[in-house]
């Protein structure tokens, strides 16, 4: 598209010497703490670079033409935003006085051919054993939440066990800011919007969760869960749409549970919470766990979800594939 390009070439302009790490399929993050102070991050991890932008003015033109390609704009009520790039990066945005030391920017870029099972295995992250047995929990149609921290690789290997799918059926995605490259047939992308001045526009991830249910999925991808919409999917799960896939901010598969319990309750609808631990025990069937250690994003174990009950409200996870250090194998329990 002209505007892609047009907006990409200016991009370009603005970043002056920093574009060298834009273009680099290396490099994973662009971390602008302030025109004199950028890091990235990419193989060997992270680190601070001597290249910088010339002054606070630059950065803020910056920041603008990014939003700008969003159908955004740099306004000083909204302190936080979110906005991606020509080039599928994720961007996200916070001003000062919440930056103390001025507005700060984000940059999480995304491999142009993105990996595949076969860079998992050959990584060590995966073993050939639990590649199968993913493959088969996918196809199986099992309902499978990646849990990790910011960075560990939740989106990445999200999109590469969407592509185990059977490319007949119809996929819909549902992202703050679309990141998935699933490059399959049929797929419908859908993406939340924050209202304009007037309020006009918007729509969350909640809604769009409802609208999806009415547009004949074959599965749902929920890019991240992090609120009341979690309780949309547990119920879908449980209703005739399984196969979904999400992922969720946490530790370790029982505290993603746990975690998916306190997302549900942030829900308007008021369900006990004895209901929404069933409801969660009997929809999820695959946690699997993913770490950063090092420079290097691990899968450290892959459990399933018991359905028996538990006492105190403990969730029943039992471990099938485990991996004690970043040195050891993913080994079969």
């Amino acid at each position: 598209m002209v505007n892609d390009t047009i907006y990409d070439a200016l991009l370009r302009h603005l970043m002056g010497p920093l574009v060298q790490y834009y273009d680099d399929p290396t490099i994973t993050e662009i971390m602008i703490n302030g025109p004199d102070e950028v890091f990235i991050d990419g193989r060997g991890g992270v680190r601070k670079v001597a290249e910088t932008l010339r002054d606070s003015a630059a950065l803020r033109a910056l920041a603008r033409v990014i939003l700008q390609f969003s159908g955004k704009r740099l306004d000083p009520h909204d302190l936080s935003l979110e906005a991606r790039t020509p080039s599928r990066a994720r961007v996200h945005i916070v001003q000062d006085p919440a930056a103390r030391a001025g507005i700060t920017v984000a940059i999480r870029q995304f491999a142009t051919d993105p990996p595949t099972i076969e860079d998992l295995e050959a990584s060590g992250s995966l073993s050939t054993d639990a590649i199968t047995y993913l493959r088969d929990k996918v196809v199986g149609h099992r309902n499978i939440i990646i849990s990790g921290g910011t960075g560990t690789g939740k989106t990445t290997l999200l999109g590469i066990l969407s592509r185990m799918m059977d490319p007949d059926e119809r996929i819909l995605t549902i992202e703050d800011v679309a990141e998935l490259d699933l490059r399959m047939p049929h797929v419908v992308q859908l993406e939340s919007q924050l209202p304009d001045d007037k309020g006009r526009g918007g729509i969350t991830i909640r809604e769009l969760f409802r609208a999806a249910l009415r547009m004949r999925p074959d599965r749902i991808l929920v890019g991240e869960c992090r609120g009341g919409e979690a309780l949309d999917m547990i119920q879908a799960m449980n209703s005739g749409h399984a196969g979904s896939l999400s992922t969720v901010h946490a530790d370790d598969p029982a505290r993603a549970l746990s975690r998916l319990e306190t997302l549900c309750l942030m829900s308007e609808i008021d369900v006990p919470i004895i209901a929404v631990r069933r409801q969660i025990i009997e929809a999820i069937d695959i946690v699997v766990q993913v770490q950063r250690i090092g420079g290097k994003r691990l899968v450290m174990e892959i459990s399933e979800v018991s359905k028996e009950a538990t006492e105190k409200g403990a969730y029943p996870v039992i471990p099938v594939f485990f991996r004690a250090s970043a040195e050891d194998p993913l080994i079969r329990v």
